[in-house]
């Protein structure tokens, strides 16, 4: 057997002939359907959830002006709410949520058609927001949230007290923070008498589902072949890449 170049500490790979690897293949798809099949019945089970009211009001800023919870559904019916972790005072936005937000302007053309608008949020005034954006040549709607305590009733972000004690809630658990802000994202519903749902959040690896380039790399031989003490550690800002 001719033992192919390793990575990241992995096992070589055997090199069989065409046969060999079909009935392997096949037999992959076989467990890829099934998993096909558990990922809908998990998607029904996460639209199935029950929905919370929101009943504080938001006030958000974002470059049309001042904008609640509810505007921000753009006459759709369906708002997702990205988590975007900028704080107040920091020189640029986290580049791994930047990594993220790469994907989203052509992912929001088709959302529009299934009644669904996206908008990115972050605690960073608008201000420190907008020339961010304007270097990363993104699209989408972002606002800031500085007025509101939008982040933390959604714990994406932590006060000082949190840091001090080094106790928070992310990601449904308590966790030891040393950041003030953390990604996440949400997902809203709006009625017919514009009273708004939070339906569905989602942290740390639950946001994979956004990421593109992840699902494009899970196809191929080395995947993400990431450090695993430091997955993104190779991970810049789209224009700081040699």
């Amino acid at each position: 057997m001719v033992k192919l170049k390793t990575w990241n500490g992995t096992k070589g790979h055997k090199v069989v002939p065409q046969k060999q690897w079909l009935a392997a293949r096949k037999s992959l798809l076989v467990r890829e359907k099934k998993f096909s099949r558990l990922r809908d019945q998990l998607n029904q089970q996460r639209r199935n959830l029950p929905w919370v009211k929101v009943e504080r009001e938001y006030i958000f800023e974002g470059p049309n002006g001042k904008e609640t919870l509810a505007d921000l559904f753009c006459n759709k019916s369906q708002l997702i709410v990205y988590h975007f972790m900028f704080g107040p005072g920091w020189k640029e936005g986290c580049p791994h949520c930047s990594f993220w937000a790469d994907h989203f302007d052509s992912a929001n053309i088709h959302l529009g058609q299934r009644d669904t608008t996206l908008a990115v949020v972050s605690r960073a005034p608008l201000a420190e927001i907008e020339p961010f954006k304007k270097r990363m040549g993104w699209r989408f709607k972002w606002l800031s949230s500085s007025k509101t305590d939008f982040n933390f009733d959604f714990n994406v972000s932590f006060t000082a007290e949190h840091l001090k004690s080094r106790k928070a809630i992310y990601n449904y658990a308590k966790l030891n923070v040393d950041i003030d802000e953390r990604e996440g994202v949400s997902a809203f519903y709006k009625d017919e008498n514009s009273d708004v749902f939070h339906t569905y959040s989602s942290y740390a690896r639950g946001i994979d589902l956004l990421n593109t380039t992840y699902n494009f790399l899970d196809l191929t031989a080395k995947g993400r072949d990431e450090n695993p003490e430091s997955p993104q550690d190779w991970v810049r800002y789209k224009d700081k890449y040699n």
